[in-house]
C-alpha cells in the first residue's frame, strides 16, 4: 500500500520519472536553467567588471537610461510571471479554458516588455548615439539586455506554440487538416503580437513628433489592416471543434514552460538593478 502511494506520489501528471522522482521534462528543464544561470552571470560580470574600471570618454549612463520606461517593463515581465503562474494553476486542475486565457495574457505582457525594449534600443542608437560598436559600455549592454530579450522572444513563441497545441484534436485521424490549420493558428497569434508591437511602436513615434491618431492610420494603414486580419484569424481558428487532446496530464509541459519563462523573469530582476538601478546609487 505505502509502496503503491509513493509511486502515485511521484508519477507526476502521468510523465515519465526519473530516479529522484522529478518527471524527465522537467528535469531536462532544470538542467537547461542551470547551464543558462551560468551563461547569464558571465555576461553580467562582465558588465560589472567594466563598469568599475570605465574607459575615457565613456558615457554618462544616467543620461541616457529612462529609468520610468525600465521599470513599467519590468512590472510588465512580473505580472507575466503571475500569468504564467495561473496558467499552470488552471491544467493541473483540468481548466484548459483558463489555462489559454492565462497564456494569451502572458503573451501579451510578453509582447509589451519586447515591444519596450525594442523601443529602447531604437532611442539610444538613435538620439543618444550608443551602439554596439561606439563604446564598452554599449558593448556589454547590448550584448547582456539583447539576449535577455531573445530569451524573451524564445518564451513567447513557446508560448504561443503551447497555446495552439492545447486545439489538438484528439481524434487526428478523422481531422487531417489539423496540422495545417495549427501552422495557420500559430501564423495568425504570431502576426497579432508583431502587428501590434509596431502599431504601438509606430504610435509613439506619430506622438512624439506631434501627431494624432489620425496620422499614424494614414501612414500605417497595413500595419492595422494586418492586425485586424490577424485578430479576425486567431479567433476562426480558436473555434471549439471537439474533443481535444490536452489536459491535465498536459500539465507537466506547461510546467516546464513556467519554469523557464520565471527563470527569464528572475533575471531581469538582477539585470535590472546591475544595469539600471546600480547607476543611480
Amino acid at each position: 500500500m505505502s509502496s503503491h502511494g509513493a509511486t502515485a506520489t511521484i508519477d507526476h501528471h502521468h510523465d515519465h520519472t526519473t530516479s529522484t522522482g522529478i518527471p524527465n521534462k522537467k528535469l531536462l528543464m532544470w538542467t537547461f536553467l542551470a547551464s543558462d544561470c551560468m551563461f547569464f552571470g558571465t555576461l553580467i560580470a562582465t558588465h560589472l567588471v567594466y563598469r568599475l574600471h570605465p574607459p575615457p570618454g565613456a558615457p554618462i549612463v544616467t543620461q541616457i537610461f529612462s529609468i520610468e520606461l525600465t521599470s513599467f517593463s519590468t512590472f510588465i515581465l512580473l505580472m507575466s510571471s503571475l500569468m504564467m503562474a495561473l496558467a499552470v494553476n488552471a491544467i493541473q486542475k483540468g481548466n484548459l479554458k483558463s489555462m489559454r486565457w492565462s497564456l494569451l495574457t502572458t503573451i501579451f505582457f510578453g509582447a509589451i516588455f519586447l515591444g519596450c525594449q525594442v523601443y529602447e534600443f531604437d532611442h539610444f542608437v538613435k538620439a543618444k548615439n550608443l551602439t554596439l560598436t561606439n563604446s564598452l559600455f554599449g558593448s556589454t549592454f547590448y550584448t547582456l539586455t539583447g539576449t535577455h530579450g531573445t530569451h524573451v522572444a524564445i518564451g513567447v513563441l513557446w508560448l504561443i506554440m503551447m497555446y495552439v497545441r492545447s486545439f489538438m484534436p484528439a481524434d487526428t485521424a478523422r481531422d487531417r487538416s489539423w496540422f495545417f490549420r495549427n501552422v495557420l493558428h500559430v501564423a495568425a497569434v504570431i502576426g497579432v503580437v508583431v502587428f501590434a508591437m509596431f502599431c504601438v511602436l509606430g504610435l509613439v513615434h506619430t506622438l512624439q513628433t506631434g501627431g494624432g491618431f489620425g496620422a499614424f492610420a494614414g501612414h500605417h494603414i497595413g500595419l492595422l489592416i494586418g492586425f485586424a486580419v490577424s485578430v479576425a484569424a486567431s479567433f476562426f481558428l480558436a473555434r471549439p471543434r471537439g474533443a481535444v487532446a490536452f489536459g491535465e496530464g498536459n500539465a507537466v509541459d506547461v510546467e516546464s514552460m513556467g519554469l523557464y519563462w520565471h527563470f527569464v523573469d528572475i533575471v531581469w530582476i538582477v539585470i535590472f538593478t546591475a544595469v539600471y538601478l546600480l547607476e543611480y546609487l
